[in-house]
């Protein structure tokens, strides 16, 4: 129902492909570099603007071609902005890439707030999705049985309960019985520990489970009394907590309250929610030359949709927003989101200089291989997966969404740490794109 509009909507953001043989495309009216859309021979000929360009070298799909001659220094422009300048002099037709092109980027950049708002793309409509309603308000797009350790001293213990209770209980009415494993809540000091409890507590609240059980040891940093500060108000019938040295046999004990979590979740029933519920992250992978041409684009034009309608998508991984920063604080709905942004950016690159790490290392191999030459040229394709909507807010690490629309989230240049995050702040779903493929 939806995508015929979407797809109508990224047809207009882009320039028509050669359409002889939709060999290549130009992304904007001021790009002075081409997209190769399948791989071009060395002596093609490529036709832009009325002009016939040789092509001097092989173009490997994804990777960019000059339309016009190019002096050092001159500015490289896709997406209608700058991905860098020319390190040489680069003739119309050679490849434009790593050896001949470097970034524009630097360290710490004053802003200055200049909002460009655009307009709503999408009418909204009565749309609902079949969703669970939590007693809390939150509506969770499955219905899980979890269990979340305090530490991962115990994550073998978890695992056995689970066996245990799958062996003997077919379970199909719900639709999953898992463990959050993972290595922290212990060794751990200052912020490092109370973004373990952030993170712990934003899961055992999350809707799209049915029933937690909290499982600690007993002696770790992060004990359960420090562990429900952050949790805050909860569900008890939901929500149960063991502690492994506090009983004689814990997988005994694990199974038993896993059994009471399941006979008050298994009747829930979904119902109909208005898409306002919806929270969608927005998370991209082994990023290539397309990906911010066909994928990316295409999602941003979903999340707008999804805005449109009062929902709610989140915009992540903060240094693959660096070089087009700018382009999102000129969304932001006011001057304070604007210097929640700002902090945002500048701060990840105070992280990186602190520890003497260079703030633009990326593109990673894999990227350049696909055909992105300079961050700049990644973050213009990454940020297109947040469409042109208003950017409501900018949520720090393990912080729950607090207003529907667009939001920014802390999180770095992980996919497995910033898609963590995205669940983390209560997206009940992540729409993940790939150019090279990832898992």
């Amino acid at each position: 129902m939806i995508t015929p509009q979407i797809t109508n909507e990224f047809n207009a953001l882009t320039e028509t492909p050669n359409e002889k043989n939709m060999s290549f495309i130009r992304i904007n009216k001021l790009d002075n570099v081409i997209v190769a859309l399948k791989d071009l021979p060395k002596g093609d000929i490529v036709e832009m603007d009325g002009n016939r360009i040789n092509l001097a070298n092989d173009i490997p799909r994804g990777h960019k071609i000059a339309l016009k001659d190019l002096s050092e220094g001159t500015d490289i422009i896709r997406y209608g902005n700058p991905i860098g300048h020319a390190s040489k002099a680069i003739k119309a037709g050679e490849h434009v890439h790593i050896h001949n092109t470097e970034t524009n980027l630097s360290g710490i950049i004053s802003y200055t707030f200049n909002q460009k708002l655009n307009p709503v793309k999408y009418e909204k409509k009565s749309i609902f999705f079949k969703g669970y309603q939590r007693a809390n308000g939150k509506v969770g797009i499955r219905n899980e049985l979890w269990i979340v350790p305090t530490v991962g001293c115990v994550n073998g213990i978890a695992d056995l309960i689970v066996n245990r209770f799958k062996a003997e209980n077919a379970a199909t009415d719900i639709d999953n019985v898992q463990v959050f494993k993972h290595s922290y809540g212990c060794s751990q000091i200052g912020d490092d520990l109370v973004n373990t409890q952030k993170a712990l507590a934003d899961l055992i609240q999350h809707p799209n489970a049915g029933g937690v059980l909290v499982f600690g040891l007993g002696c770790e940093n992060n004990q359960i009394e420090y562990l429900k500060k952050y949790i805050g108000e909860y569900d008890e019938s939901r929500v149960k907590f063991l502690v492994a040295q506090e009983v004689e046999d814990e997988v005994e004990e694990g199974y038993k309250v896993l059994l009471d979590l399941y006979e008050t979740m298994r009747h829930d029933q979904r119902v109909e929610c208005p898409l306002s519920d919806l929270k969608i992250g927005l998370q991209c992978g082994g990023t290539d030359g397309l990906s911010g041409i066909t994928a990316n684009p295409l999602v941003g034009a979903l999340s707008d949709y999804v805005v449109a309608q009062g929902g709610t998508t989140v915009l992540t991984e903060v240094p693959e927003m660096f070089g087009a920063e700018h382009l999102l604080m000129e969304r932001a709905q006011n001057e304070e989101v604007f210097e929640e942004i700002v902090e945002m950016i500048n701060d990840f690159k105070e992280f990186f200089i602190s520890h003497d790490l260079p703030v633009y290392e990326n593109p990673s191999p894999g990227n350049k291989a696909g055909g992105i030459t300079t961050l700049e040229e990644k973050s213009l394709g990454c940020i297109e997966k947040g469409g042109s909507a208003t950017i409501v807010d900018a949520l720090d690490y393990g912080e729950s969404i607090k207003r529907n629309g667009l939001n920014l989230l802390y999180a770095p240049g992980n996919d497995l740490v910033a898609t963590s995050a995205l669940g983390f702040s209560g997206c009940q779903i992540t729409v993940f794109t790939t150019g090279r493929g990832t898992p």
